[in-house]
C-alpha cells in the first residue's frame, strides 16, 4: 500500500473543501461578514507586538475588507488551541499559558476564513516564543495605505481640538463637528476639561467621535498627567509627577499610571499625553515645574517608565513629552520661543536619558517640544511675526525629529507635535507653513492645527507639488495604524451598547480603589523641609489656630482640612501683608499655618505679596509659623526663617488632606525633595533628597 504523505493529504483535503464550498474551519455553517476578504490574527501582522502579562496573551481577530480597511471581528468566531497542555484560549481570544513546556497553535475561524499563530513555551528558559505566520495576507497596513486616498492619509495625521463650538463648550457631539471628522477623515481628536464634565457625558461624547469616523478607529487623546494638568472634571485627582518624585516609589508611580489609564479606558479615551519626562533642572521654569518627576535624570526615567507601564496595563497608549527636553527653560513655549543651549554630551546625560529609557520600554508616542536647541540645529528662519531671524524649534527641526530621535536614538514609534496653536509656533511660522515644516521634519501627528481646512489643503498641495514626498506621508500613516493596532484602537463589528459603556465608566471613574491610590500618593509625597520642634501639633482644645492665605490659591481648602483636626480655627483670606485689623484677629493664636502658592519666579520673589505676608507673620507675631508650599517647593527660599515648612506639590484635595494629617501627626512625613532648593544668593538651602521625618 502506498502511504500518502501527511502534508499532501492535508493539502488535498483543503483543495476538496474549497472546490466543494465547504467551510475551511469548524463544522459551523456561518458565513463571514459581508464584504470581507480574509480573517487574520492581529499579532501575525509584522508591525504588531504584544506583551504576555501574568501568563496571558490577548489576541484579536481582524476582518479585512475589499477597500483595505479592517475591523475587529466578533461574529461567528471560534477560537481553539491545538495543545491545551501548553495553552488554552477563550472565545474572546485571550490565551492562558499553563507553564508546561511545549508548542501549540492558537487558531480562529469564522466559518469561511481562518488563521493561526504558533506559541511555544520553554519553561526551563522562562521563554515564550511567538512565531508569526508569514505572507502577503498579513500586510494589512500596507494594503490599507495603498487603497487610501491622499485625503485619507493626511487625515490620519490630524488631531484637532474642539473645546468650544459657536461659543459653547463641546460636551456633546455637534453635527458640524461630526461632518468635519468625515470630510477630513480625521485620525484623532484631543479632549480638554471643557469637554469632560461627567463620566456619563464624556463616554457619550467619545462614543460619538468614534461613530463619526467611517473606517478607522480614532485616537482620542487627553493630557491627563495628574496634578496641575488634570482634564477630567469627574474622577480621581492624583497629586502629580513631582509628588511622585518625592514619594520615590516606582510601584506607586505604576499604580497611579494604571489608575489614570483605567479611568480613561472606561470613558473610551485611548491615548494619554503623559508621562512628562522633562528633567526640571531649572527652578525658574515657568511651564514644567511640578509636572516633572524632578531634577535627576535617573529618577525621572525610573518613575516615567513605571507610570507608562501602568498606562499600558490599562490598555492606554502612552506619550513621553516634551522631546528633547523642556526642563531647563525659562520661557513658556505657549507664549514665546525658549532655548536650551546645551551640547549633545550634556543632552545625552540629562535631557535625553529619560526619553531613551522610555523608547527602550516601548513608549507608543513622543511629543516634540517647541524649544530651540542651537547646538543640535542652528537652522534659522524669518519670523512672520516681526520679520526677525529666529532659530527653528524642535517641532520643526529635521535634525531633531529625524536625525536625533529616529536615526541616532533608534525610535520607531509615533511622533506627535506639541500643540500647533502655541505662540512659539503659530506666531512665528503661521499655521500652514508650520504644519508643512513639521511633516518634513518627521512629525507623524499634527496636534491642534490652526484651521483644519487650511492646514489639510496646504498639505494636499505640498504633496501634489512634490514638496512633500507621498512616501513621507505614508511612513507616518504606517506608524499611526501600527499604534492603533497595538492598542486595539480599531472599529469593531459588534460594540457594547452605549448604556453598558456608561455604566462601566460610572463604576470605574473615581472608584474607591482609585481614591485609595490617590490618598496613598498624596500621603507619601508630603515633604517636611524644616521643623524647629513645632510639628506634629499637639494643640489643646482651647488653643486658637490661625490659617492665613488666599482662597484663590486654594488656602480655603487647607482651612477646611485643618478644621477637621481642630475646632478653634480662624481663617484670614489674603495674599498680601495683613492689615492691622487682621493681625489683631490672630494676635492670640497659639499656632499660625500659612499657605503659599506660586508658579513663577516673580511670585516667590522676596517682595511678592505672599512672601511679604509670610515674613510679616514670622516677624510680627509671637506664634510659631508653619508654612505650606502648595505648588512649587521653591517658596521657602523667600521665608527661610519660618519655624516649620512643608511641601505638597499640588492643589488637589488629597494633597491638602495629607498635609493637614501630617501637621497634626496622623501622617508621618516620608517625602524626599526631588529637586534642589536654592537661596536667592545661589547657595543651597535644601538639597536633593532632603526630607525630615517624625
Amino acid at each position: 500500500m502506498r502511504i500518502v504523505p501527511k502534508v499532501f493529504f492535508h493539502s488535498f483535503l483543503i483543495l476538496v473543501l474549497v472546490l466543494s464550498g465547504a467551510p475551511l474551519f469548524g463544522a459551523g455553517k456561518a458565513e463571514a461578514v459581508s464584504g470581507t476578504q480574509d480573517l487574520i490574527i492581529d499579532l501575525n501582522v509584522p508591525q504588531v507586538s504584544r506583551e504576555v502579562k501574568d501568563n496571558k496573551l490577548d489576541l484579536n481577530a481582524l476582518h479585512l475588507f475589499d477597500d483595505g480597511h479592517f475591523m475587529l471581528a466578533s461574529k461567528n468566531l471560534h477560537w481553539k488551541s491545538s495543545n491545551k497542555n501548553v495553552a488554552s484560549v477563550n472565545q474572546e481570544g485571550q490565551v492562558t499559558l499553563s507553564g508546561r513546556n511545549g508548542k501549540t497553535f492558537i487558531s480562529v475561524g469564522d466559518g469561511q476564513y481562518s488563521d493561526k499563530i504558533s506559541i511555544q513555551f520553554k519553561g526551563n528558559q522562562k521563554d515564550i516564543v511567538v512565531k508569526k505566520e508569514e505572507g502577503s495576507r498579513y500586510d494589512l497596513i500596507g494594503n490599507a495605505i495603498h487603497q487610501m486616498s491622499l485625503e485619507e492619509k493626511v487625515g490620519q495625521m490630524l488631531m484637532p481640538d474642539f473645546r468650544t463650538w459657536k461659543g459653547q463648550n463641546v460636551t456633546e457631539m455637534q453635527p458640524e463637528i461630526a461632518q468635519l471628522v468625515k470630510d477630513y477623515h480625521l485620525g484623532g481628536v484631543i479632549l480638554f476639561r471643557e469637554n469632560t464634565v461627567t463620566a456619563e457625558q464624556t463616554t457619550k461624547l467619545v462614543n460619538a467621535y468614534q461613530e463619526a469616523s467611517e473606517k478607522y478607529g480614532m485616537l482620542v487623546s487627553i493630557d491627563q498627567e495628574g496634578g496641575i494638568v488634570t482634564r477630567l472634571q469627574t474622577g480621581t485627582d492624583f497629586p502629580g509627577n513631582m509628588a511622585l518624585g518625592a514619594a520615590r516609589s516606582e510601584e506607586l508611580a505604576e499604580k497611579v499610571g494604571k489608575a489614570i489609564g483605567e479611568e480613561l479606558k472606561a470613558e473610551g479615551i485611548n491615548m494619554n499625553f503623559g508621562p512628562v519626562l522633562d528633567v526640571n533642572i531649572n527652578p525658574d521654569n515657568p511651564v514644567i515645574g511640578v509636572r516633572s518627576f524632578g531634577e535627576n535624570p535617573e529618577l525621572v526615567a525610573k518613575l516615567g517608565k513605571a507610570y507608562l507601564k501602568g498606562l499600558h496595563e490599562a490598555g492606554i497608549a502612552a506619550t513621553a513629552k516634551h522631546f528633547p527636553g523642556h526642563g531647563d527653560t525659562a520661557v513658556d513655549s505657549h507664549l514665546g520661543l525658549p532655548e536650551v543651549p546645551h551640547d549633545m554630551e550634556r543632552l545625552k546625560r540629562v535631557e535625553l536619558y529619560p526619553f531613551q529609557q522610555a523608547m527602550d520600554a516601548g513608549i507608543d508616542a513622543i511629543m516634540s517640544a517647541h524649544v530651540t536647541f542651537p547646538k543640535i540645529d542652528d537652522t534659522k528662519a524669518i519670523s512672520k511675526k516681526d520679520g526677525t531671524e529666529i532659530a527653528v524649534p524642535g517641532t520643526l527641526s529635521q535634525k531633531i525629529l529625524t536625525g536625533l530621535m529616529r536615526e541616532d536614538m533608534g525610535y520607531k514609534g509615533v511622533i506627535v507635535t506639541d500643540a500647533m496653536n502655541m505662540g512659539a509656533i503659530a506666531e512665528h511660522f503661521g499655521p500652514v507653513d508650520a504644519a508643512i515644516r513639521a511633516v518634513k521634519a518627521g512629525a507623524d501627528i499634527l496636534l491642534m492645527p490652526v484651521g483644519i481646512q487650511e492646514v489639510a489643503s496646504g498639505l494636499y498641495n505640498s504633496v501634489r507639488s512634490g514638496d512633500i514626498p507621498v512616501n513621507r506621508i505614508e511612513q507616518s500613516v504606517e506608524r499611526i495604524l501600527t499604534l492603533k493596532l497595538n492598542r486595539g484602537i480599531v472599529k469593531a463589528e459588534s460594540e457594547k451598547s452605549l448604556d453598558e459603556k456608561v455604566a462601566n465608566a460610572i463604576n470605574v471613574v473615581g472608584s474607591a480603589e482609585h481614591k485609595q491610590v490617590e490618598k496613598e500618593a498624596a500621603a507619601k509625597s508630603i515633604t517636611l523641609l524644616k521643623n524647629d520642634g513645632i510639628l506634629p501639633l499637639h494643640a489643646a482644645e482651647e488653643d486658637k489656630i490661625a490659617v492665613v492665605g488666599y482662597s484663590g490659591y486654594y488656602v480655603d481648602s487647607l482651612f477646611a482640612e485643618v478644621k477637621k483636626h481642630h475646632e478653634n480655627v480662624t481663617y484670614i483670606n489674603t495674599s498680601k501683608t495683613l492689615t492691622a485689623d487682621q493681625l489683631n484677629q490672630i494676635k492670640d493664636a497659639k499656632y499660625i499655618i500659612v499657605g503659599t502658592y506660586t508658579s513663577s519666579v516673580s511670585g516667590r520673589a522676596p517682595d511678592a505679596g505672599q512672601m511679604l505676608m509670610t515674613n510679616q507673620l514670622i516677624n510680627e507675631t509671637d506664634a510659631p509659623v508653619i508654612a505650606l508650599g502648595i505648588r512649587n517647593p521653591y517658596d521657602v527660599m523667600s521665608y527661610p526663617n519660618v519655624d516649620a515648612s512643608l511641601v505638597q506639590y499640588g492643589f488637589r484635595p488629597a494633597s491638602f488632606e495629607a498635609a493637614a494629617d501630617t501637621i497634626f501627626g496622623d501622617n508621618a512625613p516620608t517625602g524626599k525633595l526631588p529637586v534642589t532648593i536654592f537661596n536667592h544668593d545661589g547657595s543651597v538651602l535644601y538639597g536633593f533628597e532632603h526630607g525630615l521625618g517624625y
